[in-house]
């Protein structure tokens, strides 16, 4: 079974990520800002088979995040997603654009997780 990390700093929308990927199958770990993502990737990055997380968040935004846990796994499968369509995306990451559906979260996921990094 896949184990995705969820970095989201708004409750309701990690909850709700959690719940869409727990019933798709997905065992979900949560993290309330990067700083606490980076931390529990850290501690095991052979657990996560995917890192998803907001871009900008307090604290540490997503792009720091995305540093630090390519730095921790340069294979590390990645989704960012943003309510932005500016966003400056980083290299080798899959985007999913907020508001997003539980179809087009669990696409995103399949998608990172069939990637060759």
């Amino acid at each position: 079974m896949a184990t995705i990390l969820v970095v989201e700093d708004q409750d309701a929308l990690r909850r709700l990520a959690a719940v869409i990927l727990q019933t798709a199958g997905y065992e979900v770990i949560t993290a309330s800002n990067g700083v606490e993502g980076v931390a529990l990737f850290r501690s095991s990055p052979d657990q996560f088979s995917v890192v998803l997380t907001d871009l900008r968040m307090p604290v540490m935004n997503g792009q720091q995040l995305v540093k630090l846990v390519q730095e921790t796994d340069p294979r590390a499968k990645i989704i960012c997603m943003s309510g932005y369509t500016d966003e400056d995306m980083p290299a080798g990451t899959v985007f999913l654009q907020k508001p997003f559906s539980p179809d087009a979260l669990r696409a995103r996921v399949s998608e990172a997780l069939k990637r060759e990094m």
